[in-house]
């Protein structure tokens, strides 16, 4: 008999393509991982890896598992969940992934319904930027997710339903004082010579900012980075740096000034789930309580 807690490292080595980024996410060390995956062939007494260098990937067999295995592991969850659950309101653990503009604007609000209308259901929410929320959600670290259909490196795939929430832009902060302040939309070629705030690298933002001011040709002078965007805010607001950010991250407690873009960014925010088994019941009402949140009917 399969060994689920295997299958699913099984499944996150699919995902994640190496043994050390299985270890991470599983919290183990790379050789009991590869131990445990020795011991899932010997059950299945088929090889489902196979080494290419000092790398493993999975074979033929291996990858047919590996799907066959997302689809069961889901399943036993909605079973464990409604069992624990049966004849009552929805109840246990739903983990909602959302990135950082979207956490006290989207998710916070919804999570504080759900509180009052379903007491018996929890909802863990993690801060988990796009580039992170997706794989975490297909390995089955998070059971929901809110992220956006604009990151081109990493497409939302068939195996993601998707429930759209709402439309964002993205914007130009500045300080209050500055110069252009309260004018119409901006060409970011004017501000070459300016210092610039950005995210983390290698971040969503951090990448579409950096993009942007490529293409209006000029390299940006990052004076700092910030992982949280209300110290980006109050970097901006004290009058060391401009930045590009969602317009849902501007947060009126700061003293700053927004312009839109003369070539629009725009953003679609959306919900999305693994698609297959039909959801359980707090992955329901989750959605739900995302979509009245947003206006979507």
């Amino acid at each position: 008999m399969m060994n689920p807690w295997r299958l699913r490292l099984l499944v996150q080595l699919d995902t994640l393509g190496t043994v050390r980024a299985v270890a991470q996410a599983a919290r183990l060390s790379p050789s009991s991982v590869s131990q445990q995956l020795a011991v899932l062939e010997s059950e299945t007494r088929t090889q489902l890896l196979e080494r290419t260098g000092r790398r493993v990937r999975l074979t033929s067999a291996g990858l047919i598992l590996a799907r066959r295995a997302r689809a069961i592991l889901d399943h036993m969850d909605s079973v464990e969940t409604e069992l624990r659950g049966f004849g009552a309101e929805p109840a246990g653990l739903v983990r909602l992934g959302a990135f950082q503009s979207a956490i006290h604007t989207v998710a916070v609000p919804a999570v504080t319904r759900l509180a009052r209308a379903h007491p018996h259901l929890d909802v863990e929410l993690l801060q988990l930027e796009p580039h992170e929320s997706v794989p975490a959600l297909r390995v089955g670290d998070a059971d929901v997710i809110i992220t956006t259909t604009d990151v081109d490196d990493l497409p939302l795939g068939p195996d993601l339903d998707l429930v759209p929430l709402a439309t964002d832009r993205i914007v130009l902060v500045l300080p209050p004082e500055h110069p252009t302040a309260g004018r119409g939309p901006v060409d970011l070629a004017a501000y070459a010579d300016e210092p610039w705030a950005f995210d983390m690298p290698q971040s969503y933002m951090a990448n579409l900012a950096l993009r942007l001011c490529r293409q209006a040709r000029f390299e940006p002078r990052v004076v700092c980075r910030f992982s949280n965007y209300m110290l980006g805010l109050q970097h901006v607001e004290a009058g060391l740096s401009i930045m590009l950010l969602p317009s849902l991250a501007v947060d009126g407690r700061h003293r700053v000034t927004t312009r839109d873009l003369a070539t629009p960014v725009p953003r679609t925010i959306t919900a999305a789930i693994r698609r297959g088994v039909p959801p359980r019941a707090g992955v329901r009402v989750v959605l739900d309580a995302l979509r009245v949140g947003r206006g979507v009917g």
